[in-house]
């Protein structure tokens, strides 16, 4: 266990759920495993696509193989469901290769936190979708996305 806190902490409700999707998001937009592996603790399991992961040194390094070929990555998430320590996520992504391929990414992630408010377990499931540069939804600068850009679901997303 780890003194490290980082609320909202469970067991959640609707809007600590929301809000704790909300910090997650704003942190994987930043596209700083450093940052983004302290939402995590030490000792975490994650099993992302087919990939496997135990630890914050092994999150740093995924995020960072996965942001070196997913260039001008944009996120949003979306809570789908949530109980005690659990929350249910969907998402989608926006990036291009070195190629300038575009792809929107569709998946759902399962997240379970310690008592401080640290995922411990997180599973993704993920497909990639090629899309044209026209059919684009997310136009907004690098970073975190504004409070006044649509979600997943008002996108039709």
């Amino acid at each position: 266990m780890t003194d490290e806190l980082r609320p909202p902490l469970p067991p959640f409700t609707r809007e600590s759920a929301t809000e704790k999707v909300r910090l997650a998001e704003d942190g994987w937009n930043s596209r700083d495993p450093e940052k983004v592996s302290l939402a995590y603790t030490p000792d975490s399991h994650w099993r992302n696509r087919a990939e496997f992961s135990e630890g914050r040194d092994e999150i740093v390094a995924l995020l960072t193989r996965k942001w070196k070929r997913e260039l001008e990555y944009r996120l949003i998430k979306e809570l789908w469901a949530f109980d005690g320590n659990r929350i249910a996520v969907r998402f989608a992504y926006e990036w291009h290769d070195d190629s300038g391929n575009w792809f929107r990414s569709y998946g759902n992630e399962n997240w379970e936190f310690d008592d401080n408010g640290l995922m411990h377990h997180r599973y993704a499931c993920i497909n990639d979708l090629p899309i044209q540069e026209s059919e684009r939804k997310y136009h907004w600068p690098l970073g975190r996305r504004p409070d006044d850009h649509p979600g997943l679901s008002d996108l039709g997303l």
